[in-house]
């Protein structure tokens, strides 16, 4: 039950729309632009960066605050399952954002809000910032060698999903031993399925780029939707 409450909570934070409501204060349905998708790679491309950044800060920070809503309530309740506690939280964020139901389930591709996954892991264990640390330089790292967002994203992911089995391994959550078993496996699996949703969600980008026509995304691209003047006009 308690699995189920944070999944829930998670999910309803999820639901918060950051590129769906900045495209609205636009004037714009951020899904009738780009690649019709509400995330923040789509609201950079068709609103400017300082939009881009404003979403992903948006969608990362609503999974920091689900993760630490959820420890403070279930801290003095389940302190020996807390960082399992948090993890479905965070799941539920994502899900919601994948996933939201009042927009036909077509939300975004739930990297930005796996930023804050990874922020939160700050708050679960004592070497959880490795995990932010490596999961960011690695997406950095390709992002800006390569300027595709979808590579940074799908090894980036893959990367967390090393990080975490790494932290599991050495015993970082802190489990009962007489549950640590079960617990890490039940963790590992959570992990993987996020893992394996965000690369699902990215088989288009993948297509693309084995066909050599993915598109790069430039931080000092030149918007492509024109919302200075009374008209919304395609800039590209």
């Amino acid at each position: 039950m308690q699995r189920i409450i944070c999944l829930v909570l998670g999910y309803a934070l999820g639901l918060i729309q950051t590129g769906y409501i900045v495209g609205r204060l636009k004037g714009i349905d951020i899904r009738d632009y780009g690649s019709k998708n509400a995330g923040t790679t789509n609201v950079l491309r068709t609103l400017g960066t300082r939009y881009g950044i404003l979403v992903l800060l948006g969608d990362a920070f609503k999974c920091v605050i689900a993760v630490l809503l959820t420890r403070l309530i279930f801290i003095g309740i389940r302190p020996d399952i807390i960082c399992i506690l948090m993890l479905y939280a965070a799941a539920g964020v994502i899900l919601g954002h994948n996933f939201p139901f009042y927009m036909n389930f077509k939300g975004g591709k739930g990297i930005a809000a796996t930023a804050g996954l990874a922020i939160s892991y700050c708050f679960q264990t004592q070497h959880g910032w490795i995990v932010l640390v490596i999961g960011l330089s690695v997406f950095f790292i390709i992002f800006f060698g390569t300027h595709y967002v979808s590579l940074g994203s799908i090894l980036g992911y893959i990367t967390v999903f090393a990080c975490t089995v790494a932290l599991g391994q050495i015993g970082d959550y802190n489990f009962p031993p007489e549950m640590n078993s079960r617990l890490l496996t039940e963790y590992y699996i959570i992990m993987a399925f996020l893992t394996v949703m965000a690369i699902y969600k990215h088989k288009e980008n993948i297509k693309r780029l084995i066909a050599g026509n993915e598109r790069k995304t430039y931080l000092k691209g030149k918007p492509e939707v024109d919302i200075t003047g009374s008209g919304h006009k395609d800039v590209k």
